[in-house]
């Protein structure tokens, strides 16, 4: 899942130092976290400072393809196939039982 965080700064006029100013970080823990995986909570902070949806932060993807982030229980699930949406609501059933 590749995101494009460094082309949405730039479409929208903007720096990195700017956003991480924005987000109350320096400029290089803002790009460690470009750079590295960063978690939900970060995306969700760094799409605040930017002005856009978190899911404008990923790329494009295939047409059929399914990728996305589901949080349950303030946990979060990757999901890149219908079986990764299978697993996820199984586990989620379990937990209910």
């Amino acid at each position: 899942m590749g995101l494009r965080i460094k082309e949405l700064i730039k479409e929208k006029g903007l720096s990195i130092n700017e956003v991480a100013e924005t987000m109350g970080i320096s400029r290089v823990g803002l790009s460690q976290h470009i750079n590295g995986n960063p978690s939900v909570e970060v995306l969700e902070r760094i799409a605040n400072a930017i002005g856009c949806n978190i899911s404008e932060l990923f790329t494009k993807t295939k047409e059929g393809e399914i990728i996305g982030i589901v949080r349950y229980n303030n946990r979060p699930y990757e999901i890149n196939s219908i079986e990764d949406i299978k697993k996820i609501l199984a586990e989620i059933e379990d937990n209910k039982k």
